[in-house]
């Protein structure tokens, strides 16, 4: 019902929103009595009078007066009906959030015909299909575009999923549980298990050597035995572990960047990510929200893949 904290904000805000419209009767009753002295003519002004001009006290009229009044019952009338006031959930029950799911619920049930009809379906069929493309389309702009981008290349820290370079096997199965349960990353500090500062700094310029970047090859050298602390999820030959989601070292494809000084941050700091989990934004744990992830799975895999290839 609320959002606060304390449930004393609540009570100040419904008790500020009595106060004020208990205020606004009270003026409307006052002034609607009101009357100041009149001119020699009888006509009611305010007193106010310069080079033989009067400004006339002249009531509202009874239309306008209707109108304030209206405006009040219904903000009393709203208030009782609807939650308005934090301490107050309105005697017809009725929520945002429980509109939203009605409307989510009516909305399930006409789409899932539509989503059911690919759920059988390979998903380089999915992908080939063009109705399933643009719904596919539509979710990834509702979903997947702030993080990855509106063209699937992603930026730093979030992955590029048209270049067909994924952390774990990127098949169906793979994007489809990964949409669902999200995914979450974390590479520890490594530098107290390498040693000092110039040893991570020899270990990352054998990190660059893997994959040809330019590096300081006495440096590689020298910090190539280091690796053995990071064969152990990357692999000796450091092409990486799909099984844990280690990334390949030696294909040049950097999710945080590949130059020397972002590698040895890396060793220092370690890494953090998080991919969130989309199962509940798309229903939850039923066949429609696995049906509606593999639509948009087939979208992603169609980025890096040819739908029509044999």
């Amino acid at each position: 019902m609320t959002d606060f904290f304390s449930q004393g904000w609540g009570w100040y805000v419904a008790g500020a929103t009595v106060a004020s419209i208990a205020f606004c009767i009270f003026l409307i009753a006052a002034t609607a009595k009101q009357r100041l002295p009149g001119n020699e003519k009888g006509v009611s002004t305010t007193g106010h009078a310069w080079d033989e001009i009067e400004e006339l006290n002249n009531p509202l009229p009874r239309w306008w007066v209707g109108l304030f009044i209206i405006t009040i019952i219904f903000g009393i009338a709203y208030l009782y009906f609807f939650p308005g006031l934090s301490t107050h959930a309105g005697s017809l029950g009725w929520s945002q959030t429980a509109q939203y799911q009605d409307e989510m619920r009516r909305y399930d049930e006409s789409t899932k015909p539509l989503f059911a009809q690919y759920a059988s379906m390979d998903i380089q069929q999915v992908a080939a299909d063009a109705k399933a493309k643009g719904m596919g389309e539509r979710m990834y702009l509702t979903y997947c575009v702030q993080c990855h981008g509106s063209n699937g290349k992603g930026s730093m820290g979030f992955p590029n999923l048209t270049d067909n370079d994924w952390l774990g096997s990127g098949d169906a199965d793979y994007i489809v549980t990964t949409i669902l349960n999200g995914r979450q990353a974390v590479m520890p500090p490594m530098a107290a298990a390498v040693g000092t500062a110039a040893d991570v700094e020899n270990l990352a310029n054998y990190v660059l050597s893997l994959s040809g970047a330019a590096h300081d090859s006495l440096k590689a050298q020298m910090g190539k035995p280091k690796f053995g602390v990071c064969a152990a999820c990357h692999g000796n030959d450091g092409k990486g572990n799909k099984q844990i989601g280690a990334p390949n070292l030696a294909d040049d494809v950097w999710l945080y960047g590949g130059g020397l000084r972002t590698i040895q941050h890396t060793i220092n700091e370690g890494k953090q990510n998080n991919m969130p989990a989309f199962g509940s934004l798309l229903g939850g744990d039923n066949e429609l929200a696995r049906a509606k992830a593999k639509v948009l799975a087939a979208y992603v895999w169609g980025l890096s893949n040819d739908p029509q290839a044999k």
